[in-house]
């Protein structure tokens, strides 16, 4: 009696579609996020909020690919009239803006789009992804502990965003010669997948301190507070994300400066004058009475609208940054100047001789302008192995 053969063919296509769309429609969200982080960052409910916040991106709706015919443009034929070149353009629909643009009333369809909602955690991941403390270095005792993820293990269950095809292609191929169909891909069933799965790493680096310095004096008006304490509350959000133990000093200043904690720092009110070098002052005798430079890789940063009292304050802190620098491993200053565009008086024009790589400046004038400020504060210029 001949054994009866059966031929058929698995179709996984309908198995794999939801899996397909959902890790698509999270590409898809993923991009519009990065395409628009200056803006969202500078958001100032997620400022405001208690670390908790849900946001809102607008994303265009994800349409499946399909053909579909446009009578509007039939009167273009598929073959040209015999004299044309390549990169020549051989006909145009439309004028004007995109559809759904313009002042006016128009006709035309828009582009739908909805608010897709993310949460804080995985937004701090796409800003802070390839940033870090800059020119890091090996020192003497105290280190710190820094998580990282590597895709280190495969497994049988998993997300079909992690699905890792050679070795699913090399499972289907083992499987079939060992049942004696012959070592070929064909027939893929589930005891086949394998996905790709991670695990938290740690590895030890160095100790770090940050020293905050924030000018509250009474010229920091409503978007000097606020550039300032949207800068600081993703840096700390940053350190905090991604060094378990890094230390974080803060230090106000008007004419006097003062070493306050975390909430007296964002909360703070502004009034009276400015005297920028009390708080340099302030962060040279902590680094030598608690961080000294050889146990310690130590990063100062400084927000001011760049309105200090008198001249001789600027050489004054033209001076103290200088020990600073030689102290620290960068030392950052922000300058905001919402109307201002570089008035001979302010500080940034005082620290225009500072030509050492480890002084980092900037100027805001927007608050889309935070996120590149993070980006040249914290790229990782060199850190230890």
């Amino acid at each position: 009696m001949n054994p009866t053969l059966s031929v058929s063919q698995h179709d996984w296509s309908l198995h794999r579609k939801g899996p397909i769309d959902q890790a698509r429609h999270n590409a898809k969200i993923k991009e519009a996020i990065k395409d628009n982080l200056p803006e969202i960052i500078a958001e100032e409910a997620i400022i405001t909020s208690d670390g908790k916040k849900i946001v809102k991106v607008p994303v265009r709706s994800l349409d499946l690919p399909r053909f579909r015919f446009d009578p509007k443009k039939s009167k273009h034929a598929g073959q040209g009239q015999g004299d044309s070149k390549v990169g020549d353009v051989i006909g145009q629909d439309g004028k004007g803006d995109a559809p759904g643009k313009g002042k006016k009333a128009g006709d035309q369809p828009g582009v739908d789009y909805y608010d897709a909602e993310v949460e804080l955690d995985e937004l701090a991941a796409l800003v802070f992804e390839d940033l870090g403390l800059p020119h890091l270095q090996q020192k003497q005792q105290e280190e710190m502990e820094v998580e990282t993820v590597r895709f280190n293990e495969i497994r049988k269950t998993g997300i079909m965003s992690n699905l890792d095809k050679r070795r699913t292609v090399l499972e289907n191929i083992k499987r079939n010669a060992l049942t004696g169909s012959g070592a070929r891909f064909a027939g893929i069933m589930n005891d086949d997948l394998r996905y790709k799965t991670w695990q938290p790493e740690f590895r030890r680096e160095t100790n770090a301190v940050v020293i905050a310095m924030r000018d509250v004096s009474g010229s920091m008006g409503e978007f000097e507070k606020y550039i300032t304490r949207s800068f600081y509350f993703w840096m700390v959000r940053f350190l905090r994300t991604k060094y378990h133990n890094v230390k974080i000093v803060f230090i106000t200043h008007h004419t006097e400066a003062k070493e306050v904690d975390e909430q007296a720092f964002f909360d703070l009110g502004e009034s009276g004058g400015t005297r920028v070098s009390s708080a340099y002052k302030l962060a040279l005798e902590l680094i030598d009475s608690r961080f000294p430079p050889d146990r310690w890789n130590i990063y100062p940063f400084h927000f001011s609208d760049g309105d200090n009292w008198g001249d001789a304050d600027n050489q004054r802190c033209v001076h103290l940054v200088r020990q600073l620098i030689e102290r620290s491993n960068v030392f950052g200053y922000g300058e905001i100047q919402e109307y201002s565009y570089g008035s001979a008086t302010t500080l940034m024009n005082a620290y225009s001789g500072l030509k050492d790589p480890r002084f980092i400046p900037v100027v805001i004038r927007s608050k889309s302008e935070v996120y590149p400020a993070l980006r040249k504060f914290f790229s990782i210029r060199g850190t230890v192995a």
